[in-house]
């Protein structure tokens, strides 16, 4: 582990010279594959070569060699066999998303980044005792691919789980054959039976199933707090969803100072940041060294036929950028369609702030996640309240009457006053966002919000609807039309 931190504090030191030789070696490692040879890789590109010939790519351009690699075919987009595919459902109704994963992504990534975790979290508290008991890990799930019985097809988190060493399983609760049910509520009650019998150090998870499992185990146990079922449980390794307007939530559940908590960015397509500093909420260090290299598209641009990237030496503080990746699995130039903005770049450190599809801006007002996201937190910590939930849409101006934002939030502690909730709701993001705040003038264009309390198990209801319980599915934050909304309250019968 200290020998890691050397490396991490060396492309921390040398942030373009490791990219850049990340670089050469992908062009490098992929010129004899179908794509490779179609752009031109054998001429050894510049960067500058590699953007003028490559196009910024979304899913669709790539489907159709994905899909030929489902079949059987290989040396497509990357040289490796590739017999794995992530599914990333994500947040929408489209169809699922099948992200390959090579042997190199998946150990010069997917479980370097879990390594480096560990090797960060111990640097940050030496004193730690995680290893005197086990690691609580929620996956997913995975199944031979409907094109091709041979290949295999699942969560990441299930991908990951299942290729993992003898060693590893060791370490980790519940046993792979329960943690890969596909049936969530199944898993969940027998995840329960399981793990309450296990000394539990450590979790890693999305905070909202992360959250359900543990309330059932409260119930189940007749316990008041996670604490009194793992005396020495001590961090919680969270990603996929922001966890401020959670934190409130967990710290009620496992009431312990000592309690520790790292944010991580990993998806379906790489692993790519971790919490490196303890007290930085949702603030990670980008990992420059995991076979993906890095372009940024400004957000001005992100509409564009032929949208203007950045590399990482032209970033700059505090604008919103969408991500764009090549990768050691073969996607080339792709929009994960995450956004993320700059809090440092010495060294490079990030955080997450919205999705490229999940905003508002019905009328000029440009809500993105993260003002969502913050507004959400402040109006709990005034209130009192905790949310376990939410989404948001516009109100579309109809004749004689003003737009807006509608919120459905489904609270596990009501505020004292939701009047009082949606106010400071509304002043937050008047403070966060200048072109809201500018809408929101004398209800010119946009009148106060609309704040509905859902009842417990709204979005639950939704998800089950949909088939989409557990693993790494979650709940649209933000959308720039009614259809989310609408859904989720007509599944109700709200």
């Amino acid at each position: 582990m200290k020998k890691r931190i050397h490396d991490i504090d060396l492309f921390r030191k040398y942030p373009h010279e490791v990219q850049n030789e990340l670089f050469q070696n992908l062009i490098s490692t992929a010129k004899g594959t179908e794509w490779g040879k179609k752009y031109g890789y054998s001429d050894g590109l510049s960067v500058r070569e590699f953007q003028e010939r490559v196009p910024v790519t979304a899913y669709e351009e790539l489907y159709p060699y994905i899909e030929r690699v489902m079949m059987g075919e290989q040396n497509l987009l990357w040289p490796s066999k590739i017999e794995w595919f992530a599914k990333s459902s994500g947040t929408t109704n489209a169809r699922s998303k099948f992200i390959p994963v090579s042997p190199e992504s998946l150990e010069d990534c997917h479980y370097k980044g879990g390594k480096d975790m560990l090797s960060i979290y111990v640097n940050l508290y030496p004193e730690t005792k995680l290893f005197t008991g086990k690691g609580l890990s929620i996956g997913g799930s995975h199944r031979p691919s409907e094109l091709n019985a041979k290949v295999s097809c699942g969560d990441v988190s299930a991908v990951i789980m299942q290729n993992l060493p003898i060693w590893a399983e060791a370490m980790r609760t519940p046993p792979l054959k329960v943690a890969l049910m596909d049936k969530w509520e199944e898993k969940i009650e027998k995840m329960v039976e399981l793990t309450v019998q296990e000394n539990v150090t450590s979790m890693s998870g999305v905070p909202t199933w992360t959250y359900v499992l543990l309330k059932r185990i409260l119930e189940v146990t007749g316990k008041n707090n996670i604490l009194e079922v793992w005396p020495n449980l001590e961090l919680f390794t969270h990603g996929a969803v922001a966890f401020g307007p959670y934190r409130q939530l967990f710290k009620e559940i496992i009431p312990s100072d000592k309690m520790n908590y790292l944010e991580v960015y990993n998806a379906s397509e790489g692993f790519f940041g971790i919490q490196d500093q303890a007290g930085t909420e949702d603030e990670m260090l980008l990992m420059l060294d995991y076979g993906v290299y890095y372009e940024f598209i400004p957000m001005d641009q992100f509409e564009e036929e032929i949208p203007k990237t950045l590399t990482l030496d032209q970033v700059e503080l505090n604008k919103n950028y969408a991500i764009v990746i090549s990768t050691n699995a073969g996607l080339w130039r792709y929009k994960i369609g995450d956004t993320i903005r700059f809090t440092s770049l010495s060294p490079y450190r990030i955080k997450i702030s919205g999705r490229t599809k999940h905003f508002i801006n019905a009328f000029g007002e440009e809500v993105i996640v993260e003002n969502a996201e913050a507004a959400i937190t402040r109006a709990c910590e005034a209130t009192g309240a905790i949310i376990t939930n939410f989404t948001a849409a516009p109100i579309f101006m109809e004749s004689g009457k003003r737009g807006g934002h509608e919120w459905l939030i489904e609270f596990e502690k009501q505020p004292d006053n939701l009047k009082q909730f949606t106010y400071l709701l509304d002043e937050t993001l008047r403070e966060v966002n200048s072109d809201y705040d500018a809408k929101r003038q004398n209800d010119i264009a946009l009148q106060g919000p609309i704040v509905h309390a859902a009842p417990q198990g709204t979005f639950m209801n939704w998800l089950r609807e949909k088939g989409k319980l557990g693993g790494q599915n979650k709940v649209p934050r933000l959308s720039n039309s009614r259809e989310y909304l609408e859904e989720i309250m007509q599944v109700n019968g709200l």
